[in-house]
């Protein structure tokens, strides 16, 4: 590693050896300080390509013949990243999920259930890791003492649920006050979850406490038991594209309660209110527990709310200061409007 000025010399760089040139404005000994640097740099490269990279994610696959024999144990041993698949079948499992940006994937909400069993007297999925995605599933038939059984208990942030079929459970989703962060629901079935009991309150269809945003899109709801379909403490609810119906044999209360205020969006959505519903009032209900939180729009247009039953029902009942916007809805047999501030279009 010597070498006169400007003449070229060799080094370990990248662990090649490598023709490096000595500056042509250093003198030998400043030239020479040069060239011990360069050395020690690349001592210092080789010593960084010898640590640990950070590891891949995994994909861990369930189901009979799988590595593991059942969805808990496959959460269990997770780590941040991982991706679980789960194969057809009737799974008698529950789990606490701990890791984060973790997706859980059936082979389709026909073909991958998950019943009965309830961990930590919450939920059959009780997701305590952010940034989760769960699709491909059905949940069915969680129930505890207290009536709050769920399919999915949500205590972590940012959650994503993709194609899940919520089936007869007390509810379908409860989740957590999370100031800051959402829940997203697609592409999900709710169907006959729902349930009040005296001395333990109600259970809903999917019910979310303090968040940042709910949004539930292309989703059915269906003949909710005695509570409502939706009922959200969100700073912002959106409802977009789904259908939420009573059928002939439900009794829910509200198809979408917003008891503390906050944003509310309805667009495009149809809203039916069956002859067996425990509460005419209305289809979107604001402000029943008193206006705690900001309301700066509500806005519900395009829907399209019949009433089924021989009652009156307005689309909206509006308990806040904040003027509803109602655009382009459509009102059959004895549905009506709005009640409170806002105007109809």
């Amino acid at each position: 590693m010597t070498g006169a000025a400007g003449m070229p010399t060799m080094v370990l760089y990248n662990n090649k050896v490598t023709d490096m040139p000595l500056p042509q404005c250093l003198p030998r000994r400043a030239g020479l300080r040069f060239l011990k640097a360069a050395a020690a740099l690349a001592v210092a490269g080789l010593a960084t390509a010898c640590l640990p990279v950070p590891g891949v994610a995994a994909t861990l696959e369930v189901g009979p013949g799988k590595t593991y024999a059942m969805p808990s144990a496959a959460i269990a041993a997770a780590q941040d990243g991982d991706h679980i698949v789960i194969a057809a079948g009737n799974y008698f499992d529950c789990a606490f999920v701990k890791a984060n940006n973790l997706t859980i994937e059936g082979a389709g909400p026909d073909a991958t259930v998950i019943t009965d069993k309830v961990c930590g007297g919450k939920a059959l999925l009780v997701i305590d890791g952010n940034n989760t995605t769960v699709r491909n599933l059905t949940l069915t038939r969680a129930r505890v003492p207290d009536f709050n059984g769920a399919g999915i208990r949500a205590e972590g942030g940012n959650l994503t649920i993709d194609n899940v079929n919520f089936v007869n459970n007390q509810d379908g989703i409860l989740a957590a006050s999370m100031p800051g962060k959402t829940i997203i629901v697609r592409n999900s079935q709710f169907l006959r979850n729902g349930a009040c009991e005296p001395g333990h309150g109600c259970a809903h269809g999917l019910y979310v406490g303090q968040l940042a945003l709910l949004r539930v899109e292309h989703s059915k709801f269906f003949e909710t038991k005695h509570a409502h379909h939706i009922k959200s403490r969100a700073a912002r609810t959106e409802v977009i594209g789904c259908d939420l119906a009573d059928g002939p044999n439900g009794n829910s209360s509200y198809a979408v309660e917003i008891p503390n205020g906050g944003a509310v969006v309805l667009r495009d959505n149809h809203i039916e209110k069956g002859p067996k519903s425990e509460n005419h009032t209305a289809a979107l209900m604001i402000g029943t527990e008193g206006i705690t939180q900001p309301t700066p729009e509500i806005l519900v247009e395009h829907n399209t709310f019949e009433v089924d039953g021989n009652y009156n029902s307005y689309l909206v009942d509006n308990m806040t200061a904040t003027p509803a916007e109602l655009k382009g809805n459509i009102l059959k047999g004895n549905a009506k409007a709005l009640h409170g501030d806002g105007e109809v279009q």
